[in-house]
């Protein structure tokens, strides 16, 4: 009998959730406006609203916080974690920051101008939302197959090399940098392949661009290499990591993705200019170059996180969960972005609800109906996220329109996600009785997702 698969952790501390009744969650639903970011948490019976800084520290990482320097400059903690980030990434010079926007706001209010365009493989919200802040253009180059949500394709985050070199044979003048997402959110937790990372170093070298990497999943991405690329399958995490930072200039890193820790992040580079030019941006904005809104607790934490998460095991662990979920809903018909990605199962909102418009944001609605059958908290990603477009005001519906269930890591078991996969089949199932969506009655200008108000219709 073969030996079926088993998490690479035990358990040793629980958190009390509770469920509520569905006149509790109504009520609860309008009083946030129909947005499940307003929900207080407590209201939540599954929150898969993210995985960002929302997974399980192991032991060693509480052991690394007890141990932790605050000294305000110079600590221990920063030098740590600072060893750890080049080990693990290649790169020399190190900013420390807050979370991921943070370390997107530090480096582009040094690198990008009114007038700049930046291309890349579907930016996801801070860092197009950054972009359209300084009067710049994200321009988003990933292959049509990631349209195509039943499309079972390896590596449905790369770059499409035709349109990059296309676009930066028109506008190289106007491109400060080329950023390459692994893996690709806003696409369906998709990965990048080496290959594709290979193609865009020879692009992006004919045009003299400097390329950046946004990394806050890049552990996964470097699983889905080894465990598709043939080349790379007798390689470890640590090499195939090695190997792909050294096709970027420098990257940005939300930690609390693939570092596993509650907050934190960076910025790496090769590039001595960037670093002189962000240090700056950094000391307004985040705090003295040796912490950078961590505390030293924080750094230590970060720094035992990164070692943990490149090590196959764990990140086996973690993709195995993601795909558990997507072979129940695929016993139930629930379509979603094929294959399952690295940490979320992205559902196809608009293949469901088929008669709710665009113009009444089917993934929102969609995401609304799961919280009120189960208290499961999901996170549209379409759309709303999509914001307006910047000179014409008009709604972006020219990408895809998905729930994203973003699962912590190591937080539930595959009891949860039985749940999680029932409560959409229910939603799937009573599809035709939704008979309308959702609008906007208030809306920020940029990554308006995170505090918009809606009504049913």
């Amino acid at each position: 009998m073969k030996i079926p698969f088993a998490e690479s952790f035990k358990i040793k501390m629980v958190e009390p959730i509770r469920s509520s009744t569905r006149k509790e969650r109504e009520e609860w639903i309008k009083e946030a406006h129909y947005n499940v970011f307003l929900l207080n948490a407590d209201q939540v019976f599954i929150d898969l609203l993210t995985d960002s800084g929302t997974g399980a520290m192991s032991d060693r990482q509480w052991a690394a916080i007890m141990a932790g320097d605050e000294s305000y400059a110079g600590a221990r903690s920063f030098y740590d974690f600072k060893d750890a980030v080049t080990r693990i990434t290649g790169f020399e010079y190190v900013l420390p920051t807050h979370q991921g926007r943070a370390a997107e706001n530090v480096l582009f209010s040094y690198l990008v101008k009114a007038g700049d365009m930046v291309p890349g493989n579907s930016h996801f919200d801070t860092t197009k939302g950054h972009i359209e802040a300084r009067r710049a253009e994200a321009i988003d180059c990933t292959i049509d197959e990631a349209k195509d949500t039943q499309l079972e394709h390896p590596f449905k985050g790369n770059v499409d090399p035709a349109k990059l070199e296309d676009m930066l044979a028109k506008h190289a003048d106007r491109v400060p940098f080329i950023i390459i997402t692994v893996t690709n959110n806003t696409a369906g937790g998709q990965p990048v392949s080496m290959a594709n990372l290979r193609a865009v170093r020879r692009i992006a070298d004919r045009y003299r661009k400097p390329i950046l990497i946004d990394g806050a999943r890049f552990a996964e991405n470097a699983y889905f290499i080894k465990t598709r690329e043939e080349e790379y399958a007798d390689r470890t995490i640590k090499e195939i990591t090695l190997e792909m930072f050294s096709l970027a200039d420098g990257m940005t890193m939300s930690a609390k993705k693939d570092a596993i820790v509650n907050i934190g992040g960076f910025i790496a580079t090769r590039n001595r200019d960037w670093y002189e030019g962000a240090r700056t941006f950094c000391i307004q904005f985040e705090g003295y170059l040796t912490y950078g809104g961590m505390a030293g607790r924080d750094m230590a934490a970060l720094a035992v996180g990164l070692d943990e998460n490149t090590e196959f095991d764990n990140l086996a662990t973690r993709i195995k969960q993601v795909a558990y979920l997507g072979k129940k809903l695929d016993e139930y018909g629930v379509p979603y972005q094929r294959p399952a990605g690295g940490h979320a199962i992205f559902v196809d909102a608009p293949k469901i609800l088929t008669h709710v418009p665009k113009e009444e944001f089917p993934a929102q609605t969609l995401t609304i109906e799961l919280y009120l059958e189960a208290g499961i908290r999901g996170c549209e990603i379409g759309y709303l996220l999509a914001d307006r477009d910047p000179l014409t005001r008009e709604n972006r519906f020219g990408g895809l329109d998905l729930l994203r269930l973003a699962i912590p890591r190591r937080v539930y078991t595959n009891n949860h996600m039985d749940v999680v996969a029932a409560a959409l089949k229910n939603v799937h199932d009573r599809r035709e009785q939704i008979p309308r969506g959702v609008r906007i009655t208030k809306e920020a200008e940029l990554m308006r997702h995170f505090t918009v108000e809606l009504e049913r219709l």
